[in-house]
C-alpha cells in the first residue's frame, strides 16, 4: 500500500499524519515542538523519530512503504547554514529519500485550500502568512519573537505581560488581567513577574506563548487592555495577508480567499472577528474561508501532491515550490 506522511512542525507541538493514495487518515500523532532554535537538531530528530514511528504502527506499516513525505519545521529557511542539516535528518530516519522539506507555514496552507490558490494566515506560537497563485508562491512575516511574529500567541502574550506591568505601575487601570496572571502565575509582589521571564528557571517560548490564553479570558472578561491586544493582533495579521496579495500578483477586484491556523485562533472569534473586519476593512476582495482540513492532514495532503512532480532527493527550497490541487 503506497502511503504519504505530513509533518506539520511549531513552536508547541509537531503532528503527523499519514494517508493512503485516496487522501484517506490512516493515523496521526502528536509530539513536542520541533523548533530547532529551542531544541537543537537533536531534539528535532527525537521528535521526528517519535511521530514517525508511532503513526507507521499506528497504520502497520513500515517506511518503505511511504511514496512520498513532507515535513513542514518551524523557521526552515531561515538560516541557511542550518537547513542543509534539517533537510537531511528524514533521511536518516527514513532510510529513503522520498520527502521535501519546506517551513511549517505550508501545512496550514496545503490544509486550508487542499493545494489550492489562496492565503493562509498561520497565529500558532509565531506567526507568518504563505500563499500560491497561480502556480507563484509567497510568505511574508515570521522574522522570529524578537522582533516579529506579531499577531502570534506568542506575541498576544507579551504584550499581555507588558500590560501587566502598567497595571502594576498605575500607568493603566487595572482591570481583570491583572489579577489573573499575578494567580496563573503565583507570584507574590508584582516584580517577582521578572523572574519568570528573565531568572534561572525562566519559561521557554512555548510556555510565555501560552499565557495567551490568559489574555483571552480576561477579554472575555472585558479587560479593555486584552481587548485592544487581540484587535491589533487582527489586524497585525490581515497586514501580513495584505502584503501576500500584492507579493502573489492578485488584480485589482479579483477575489483572494484568506484562511487561518495556529493556536493562537483557538480564542475564535476574540481574534477571528477583527483579523475579519481588518481583511475587509483594506479591501472587500478579500473572502475568509474556513479551513477544509488540519495543517498536519494538509502536510500530507501535500506529499501527495509533490509524489506526481518530484524525484527523490530534491533539497528543498527555503518556500515550498507552487504545486497542482492535491
Amino acid at each position: 500500500m503506497d502511503c504519504y506522511l505530513g509533518v506539520d512542525g511549531g513552536g508547541t507541538k509537531t503532528r503527523f499524519a499519514l494517508v493512503d493514495g485516496e487522501a484517506r487518515l490512516l493515523a496521526e500523532a502528536q509530539c513536542a515542538t520541533t523548533y530547532h532554535p529551542q531544541v537543537g537538531l537533536d531534539g528535532v530528530r527525537a521528535t521526528l523519530r517519535e511521530g514517525i514511528d508511532a503513526v507507521l504502527a499506528g497504520a502497520g506499516v513500515d517506511a518503505a512503504d511511504l511514496r512520498h513525505a513532507f515535513f513542514g519545521l518551524p523557521a526552515f529557511g531561515e538560516d541557511s547554514r542550518i537547513d542543509p542539516l534539517l533537510d537531511a535528518i528524514p533521511r536518516e530516519l527514513l532510510g529513503h529519500g522520498r520527502y521535501a522539506c519546506g517551513n511549517d507555514m505550508v501545512c496550514g496552507w496545503a490544509g486550508s485550500f487542499a493545494c489550492g490558490d489562496g492565503i493562509n494566515i498561520v497565529a500558532g506560537t509565531g506567526s507568518i502568512g504563505y500563499g500560491q497563485r497561480r502556480g507563484h508562491a509567497a510568505r511574508a512575516g515570521g522574522w522570529g519573537e524578537v522582533f516579529s511574529d506579531e499577531g502570534s500567541a506568542y506575541w498576544i502574550a507579551v504584550q499581555g505581560l507588558n500590560a501587566f506591568s502598567r497595571m502594576a505601575d498605575g500607568r493603566l487601570p487595572r482591570g481583570p488581567l491583572h489579577a489573573m496572571l499575578r494567580e496563573h502565575l503565583g507570584i507574590g509582589p508584582d516584580l517577582d513577574l521578572c523572574a519568570h521571564v528573565y531568572g534561572e528557571r525562566a519559561m521557554s517560548r512555548g510556555e510565555i506563548a501560552q499565557l495567551s490564553r490568559v489574555v483571552a479570558t480576561a477579554a472575555e472578561q472585558n479587560d479593555a487592555a486584552a481587548c485592544a491586544i487581540f484587535r491589533q493582533a487582527g489586524q497585525e495579521l490581515a497586514t501580513i495577508a495584505d502584503a501576500l496579495r500584492g507579493s502573489l500578483g492578485f488584480e485589482e477586484g479579483e477575489p483572494v480567499r484568506v484562511s487561518w491556523s495556529g493556536g493562537a485562533f483557538s480564542a475564535g472569534e476574540l481574534l477571528r472577528a477583527p483579523f475579519i473586519s481588518a481583511l475587509q476593512t483594506r479591501s472587500p476582495v478579500f473572502e475568509p474561508h474556513t479551513p477544509l482540513h488540519p495543517p498536519h492532514l494538509g502536510a500530507a495532503l501535500y506529499a501527495l501532491a509533490l509524489a506526481q512532480t518530484e524525484t527523490p532527493h530534491t533539497p528543498a527550497s527555503p518556500q515550498a515550490r507552487a504545486t497542482p490541487g492535491c
